[in-house]
């Protein structure tokens, strides 16, 4: 799931469409480059494994010194509920804010074949809890250099942040997509995120709402 946000960003800025692809050509020439190893892929694929993580942990996978990963989910719901929780971490860190604008994202599904390891299964449940831990990613990142290390392309976890026991994916390489684009389905969400809600609409139909309490340490 990814804010979608790109185009209509730099459209504000410009005044005809031969102003913004220009903008976009400044703009990419600016940025880190794109892996050896993903090239060819769609940029929803790559750029996860282009630019640096959150400093000054990181991410569950991946400390800041490591390569790339991309997170995934089993549903769109475990998907909404990770990124809920990174922007509410967002919100609380900044002063004097109660709640964030609605954000469009744009859930998007891709296949992958690689080798795997599955934290849900034995011998790795048996340190759930060091990979669950809701703010110190110490284990999950050793764990994922280890797994590198031994050409192991991603890995499988029970979500975090998702009240419900759905899982989701590390994909460690460029290498573990099946395909070089996302399937052409798509979804779009609005996310209104307030201090205790995080609240999800697709269309008038379809709404997903998580407490925030229980992100209060994580």
């Amino acid at each position: 799931m990814v804010e979608a946000q790109h185009l209509a960003a730099t459209a504000k800025l410009v005044e005809t469409r031969a102003e913004q692809e220009l903008l976009e050509e400044i703009l990419e020439a600016s940025k880190s480059p794109i892996p050896a190893e993903a090239a060819g892929l769609d940029y929803l694929l790559f750029s996860p494994f282009r630019y640096d993580t959150r400093p000054p942990s990181g991410s569950r996978f991946r400390a800041p010194t490591d390569p790339g990963v991309f997170y995934g989910a089993e549903l769109p719901r475990t998907a909404a509920a990770e990124v809920a929780h990174w922007r509410f971490r967002f919100l609380r860190d900044c002063a004097g804010l109660d709640r964030l604008q609605p954000a469009t994202f744009t859930a998007f599904s891709v296949s992958v074949a690689t080798r795997a390891i599955d934290l849900r299964r034995p011998p790795f449940d048996r340190d759930e809890q060091a990979w669950r831990h809701p703010r110190d990613y110490g284990a999950t990142q050793a764990l994922a250099r280890t797994a590198r290390e031994a050409e192991i392309g991603a890995i499988l976890y029970l979500s975090v942040r998702d009240p419900e026991p759905h899982f989701c994916a590390a994909l460690l390489t460029p290498r573990a997509f099946a395909a070089k684009r996302p399937a052409a389905v798509t979804q779009t969400w609005i996310l209104t995120l307030t201090g205790k809600e995080a609240i999800w609409l697709r269309g008038a139909e379809e709404s997903l709402v998580f407490a925030t309490a229980p992100w209060g340490d994580g």
